[in-house]
């Protein structure tokens, strides 16, 4: 539903010239912005999914000088490119992101689709970052719409209707397009989403200096903290992960990589018992590798965290702990596949997850 206070009608013509005109006064100075070139446009659209700015730029910068162009992110090694992905999260963008790479080597010859129906048909693209490459890089008269264009909108115009619910994004896309200047596209894209970032924030927007608080609908009617209206999330999901560091008497240790369909894919780890809850040695020595080693259950094992790690993800919590057990043997004279024999300090060679990135930052693994 859309809300309208009595007597006010959004001036929606005046509304991208308005916007404009602040964004060109108060814009961030960001390199993706001072290009038409598809590639880094692309490149720091899939960064910033979900990622702020600031966290954002430093891993932008870091992949521009790796990868100057698409072809060589697509001759990089997938190790590699998660491995520089490290941090950010949602690791399927980075296997996404490399997907994509070698596909526009491969079969575009470098060259990026240049329409929004083209750009969506590429794996990792959806329908924000088609039209954000669209309109930066090729001026094609499309809306974006992402999390500080919806709050923008859904204030403006007093909109309620859930933003995540298929009517809402019939209604946004509405008023998206409403107020675009199609004439414009590319500046008024990068205006809407700079003023929902800098101005129009979630919490404590800056309504008072807001060039459009007199017609707001959110504004004028003390509804600022309630818009946009989003459907409440699935119940969350508590997992107890129990990392197992077997280092043996070289000073060795085993890791393996993540290939399931869950939660980082492709990411390596220590070996791992998951349990339905916070666990006891008890069931740790259940793991496959006290086998394969011919380790007795009587060996000890030492947790390495007085505390259970949490980690939270989008629809999920993770608890871990970590354990240690020395192996008086070597590695070398058994099978252990899928598991990798490494030099202890050689882990930080390879990409991991936030967690267990964590881990390691606070504890010193022996050589």
């Amino acid at each position: 539903m859309i809300i309208f206070k009595v007597g006010i009608i959004p001036l929606t013509q005046h509304f991208s010239e308005n916007l404009i005109s602040w964004y060109q006064e108060n814009k961030r100075d960001l390199p993706w912005r001072n290009t038409k070139n598809p590639y880094k446009i692309w490149l720091s659209e899939i960064i910033l999914q979900q990622t702020q700015v600031k966290q954002g730029l430093p891993y932008y910068e870091k992949f521009i000088e790796a990868f100057p162009d698409v072809h060589q992110l697509a001759n990089a090694d997938e190790d590699q490119v998660m491995k520089m992905w490290q941090g950010l999260g949602y690791y399927s963008r980075a296997r996404n992101l490399h997907f994509t790479a070698k596909y526009i080597s491969n079969e575009c010859d470098g060259k990026f689709p240049n329409t929004y129906k083209e750009l969506l048909k590429l794996k990792g693209i959806g329908e924000y970052t088609a039209a954000a490459v669209a309109s930066f890089a090729y001026d094609e008269p499309v809306a974006v719409l992402d999390g500080n264009v919806y709050r923008v909108l859904s204030r403006y115009f007093g909109i309620d209707t859930p933003i995540n619910s298929k009517e809402g994004a019939k209604i946004f896309k509405s008023k998206a397009y409403e107020i675009l200047d199609e004439a414009k596209p590319a500046i008024h894209n990068q205006a809407i989403m700079e003023y929902g970032s800098l101005l129009c924030k979630p919490k404590s927007p800056d309504c008072m200096f807001c060039s459009f608080n007199s017609k707001c609908v959110a504004f004028q009617q003390n509804q600022i903290k309630s818009l946009p209206v989003k459907l409440k999330k699935l119940k969350r999901r508590k997992r107890y992960f129990n990392y197992i560091i077997f280092q043996s008497s070289g000073g060795e240790i085993l890791i393996n990589q993540r290939l399931g369909k869950d939660i980082w894919q492709k990411l390596y780890e220590f070996p791992l018992v998951e349990t339905q809850a916070t666990a006891t040695p008890k069931p740790i020595f259940d793991h496959e590798l006290f086998d394969k080693l011919n380790i007795s259950n009587e060996v000890k094992l030492k947790k390495l965290n007085p505390k259970t790690y949490k980690h939270v993800l989008t629809h999920q919590d993770i608890y871990a702990d970590f354990w240690a057990v020395q192996c008086a043997i070597e590695f070398k004279n058994f099978n252990l596949e899928p598991y990798k024999v490494v030099n202890s300090k050689s882990i930080r060679k390879f990409a991991v997850s936030i967690l267990i990135d964590k881990f390691l930052n606070e504890h010193i693994l022996e050589d």
